[in-house]
């Protein structure tokens, strides 16, 4: 688990698709699979789709008190319903704002893969004072990418499930954040991958990208 900081957000990579961006005394969670020991409460949990590994009801509960909301997909909102977690069901283009923070969902998903086909799940744009922090969710190299603006990239490397690592770094080059950070790799298994192979890929195809890795 290692943290960066950008303007004025902390993000810490907690392992797989794990992710806590903080801002002003604001905790955000993404795809909670992954904790800290002793995590701090959550005023925002977002997931990006009803797999186990991304949207897992006993670490969400956890992280809850009385005025955090939790956003996800439908089908992620009706597993956390189940267990009387209160959730706010979103698609892609939906806007959720809470304490300060504009949360967008984005389109992710696989092509020529059946494990995400697209609805299931969603990628969020982040947006905490001046920064924006795009979480890609599990997805392939998809064109809607070219339309994301943000300055801070979290996308899957480990293939199989995703992108892998030339796909990712093909990705930042249209996405052209400041950084990009690498996730959904060496975690579980057969998801071994290199971030440093990622990290060379992107100098050739986004040489003014900085990437950053956190693992």
């Amino acid at each position: 688990m290692n943290s960066t900081i950008y303007d004025e957000v902390e993000i810490t990579w907690l392992g797989h698709a794990s992710f806590l961006l903080r801002f002003d005394e604001i905790c955000v969670y993404i795809d909670p699979y992954v904790l800290p020991q002793n995590p701090p409460k959550a005023d925002i949990i977002l997931s990006t789709h009803e797999h186990y590994d991304h949207c897992p009801e006993d670490n969400i509960g956890l992280l809850m008190k009385d005025e955090t909301i939790v956003v996800c997909p439908k089908g992620c909102c009706t597993k956390l319903s189940a267990h009387g977690i209160r959730c706010q069901s979103v698609s892609e283009g939906d806007v959720v704002e809470h304490k300060g923070v504009r949360i967008e969902a984005v389109p992710a998903y696989n092509i020529g893969k059946p494990f995400h086909p697209r609805g299931l799940g969603v990628g969020y744009i982040v947006e905490m004072g001046r920064v924006k922090v795009y979480h890609a969710g599990d997805t392939d190299l998809i064109p809607e990418m070219k339309n994301i603006k943000a300055d801070i990239g979290l996308l899957p490397i480990g293939g199989t499930y995703t992108m892998d690592v030339e796909d990712a770094a093909k990705a930042v080059s249209l996405i052209s954040p400041k950084i990009v950070i690498p996730m959904h790799y060496n975690y579980l298994k057969g998801l071994e991958r290199d971030p440093k192979e990622f990290e060379r890929l992107v100098s050739e195809y986004a040489p003014d990208v900085e990437v950053r890795i956190l693992g």
